[in-house]
């Protein structure tokens, strides 16, 4: 089995989005079978009843005590959403807050790996600002964090951690800390609003988060974003304006804590989306070595993924989001501040030495090249990788797709070996002032035995054995090699 989608589920959201170049994959050289190319289509457009209400994070899905709780943003930071900010001159160099030789963080566990090095970056992140506040975060997000149902009751109001009773000493640290005369608790963040996407904390002279962090100088920031950036239907903007927002925490001195999102059981077409989101989170908190929480993994196991009647908030348990017992986790909001709390106190004992550090993650060999490709060893993959940093520069023109773009530039190569038939997908996104494209090969030395080639996705049916990925810089006519950093997520049917 070999039939490959240029443009499947996910080629088609970037494709109609504008984002980037496409070359049609041609019939392959050497008799290796034909790819299939799928139509150019834009997503589904939504319901009716969707189109007549407000977005999938809007104030009419939230109860009132939620939507109050914005009116301290003003009204132009709520109308920020509307315009992307502006790029960046030039994507931000190789090092600029990634760390070299990552250990890969699993998907089978809530919390990513605190090992050694990540330990380590920690707290040179915290060196940064050593005059940032010990006992406070900065809530940064959507209606999903702005819920008051999110960490305010551990203020002191209807809390029973259960099992967990070892978290208060962290909950009483936090509940003691002065966010501008709150504790970060309670705080009504400047950064987090109903209806947002990533853009919106990143828009203005000074930005709704770089307001809140001068605000509340905090050591720590708990951020969610992904549930409404979906509807936009431009993960390339997404990957990119998430990077800007992390890499401006770190470099600020503030420790990043991220989230994946949950489940949208509201809407099959943007639940697919889902994976593809949360690789982007996975993969930066992965490459900057900075806590990852695996909501979305811990939500799918309960009923309703703890999801309300909307199926797109969390629920909270009768008795108070804010009580872990194992009633109470049945809703949630109740699991999401269990998992932030540990976070919380998971980041804080690394920084003070409190803990152990975790045993350390398994590292990925190889250098994309050839002779050492990086390995899909596991599904799903995500990692963020940098072209600049790419030691191979072999395949210049992919002519067994029929595509004469120049791909001179540095490339990075991906082996993935298949034990049975797999429906595989695979997306690469990149940001501002970087071009790197999709390939899928048959012998990573011969460009002739391309299947099938994209700028951001390929959907394929595969059958055993040896196949490649290659991510390769784009030189643009006149110009250098549009390298730089990238993520690249796949993963199986």
């Amino acid at each position: 089995m070999r039939r490959v989608h240029t443009l499947g589920l996910l080629g088609a959201v970037a494709v109609a989005c504008g984002e980037g170049r496409l070359d049609a994959a041609g019939p392959p050289a050497d008799g290796l079978g034909s790819a299939e190319v799928d139509a150019v289509a834009p997503p589904d457009p939504p319901d009716a009843a969707d189109a007549a209400e407000p977005g999938p994070q809007g104030d009419a899905a939230l109860p009132a005590p939620e939507a109050d709780a914005t009116e301290a943003v003003d009204a132009e930071v709520e109308a920020a959403d509307a315009t992307p900010p502006e790029p960046d001159a030039e994507p931000p160099g190789p090092d600029a807050a990634v760390v070299t030789g990552t250990p890969v963080y699993p998907f089978d566990r809530e919390h990513s790996p605190l090992g050694p090095a990540a330990v380590e970056h920690l707290r040179a992140i915290a060196a940064r600002d050593p005059g940032a506040a010990p006992d406070v975060f900065a809530k940064v997000g959507d209606s999903i964090t702005v819920s008051r149902s999110f960490l305010d009751c551990f203020d002191g109001q209807s809390v029973d951690l259960g099992p967990y009773g070892d978290l208060e000493a962290t909950r009483a640290h936090f509940a003691a800390g002065d966010a501008a005369g709150t504790s970060p608790f309670s705080r009504v963040s400047a950064a987090a609003t109903v209806g947002w996407s990533v853009q919106a904390a990143l828009r203005g002279e000074p930005s709704p988060l770089v307001r809140e962090l001068t605000a509340l100088a905090p050591r720590y920031a708990v951020v969610m974003f992904g549930t409404n950036d979906i509807e936009n239907g431009a993960p390339n903007t997404y990957f990119a304006q998430m990077r800007t927002l992390v890499d401006t925490l770190i470099g600020r001195g503030v420790i990043p804590i991220l989230s994946t999102i949950p489940p949208r059981d509201d809407r099959a077409a943007s639940d697919l989306q889902v994976p593809l989101y949360n690789g982007v989170v996975r993969g930066l908190a992965q490459s900057r070595q900075v806590p990852l929480v695996d909501l979305h993994r811990a939500l799918s196991a309960l009923p309703d993924h703890g999801l309300g009647p909307d199926n797109l908030h969390p629920s909270a348990a009768p008795g108070g989001a804010c009580v872990l017992t194992e009633a109470g986790l049945r809703g949630g909001y109740n699991v999401r501040n269990r998992l932030t709390l540990q976070a919380l106190d998971r980041t804080r004992g690394a920084l003070e030495a409190a803990a152990a550090p975790d045993p350390e993650g398994p590292l990925r060999p190889g250098d994309g090249s050839a002779e050492a490709p990086f390995a899909i060893d596991l599904l799903p993959f995500v990692e963020v990788r940098d072209t600049r940093t790419a030691t191979t520069r072999r395949l210049d023109t992919y002519v067994g797709c029929a595509s004469q773009a120049d791909e001179s530039g540095p490339e990075h190569l991906y082996r993935l070996d298949l034990q049975a038939d797999q429906t595989v997908h695979a997306v690469v996104l990149d940001g501002d002032g970087v071009d790197v494209d999709l390939h899928l090969v048959v012998d990573p030395t011969e460009a002739n035995t391309c299947l099938a080639r994209h700028d951001r996705a390929l959907d394929a049916d595969l059958g055993p054995g040896t196949w490649w990925f290659v991510v390769d810089t784009f030189v643009p006519a006149g110009a250098a090699p549009a390298a730089g950093e990238y993520v690249l997520v796949v993963w199986a049917e």
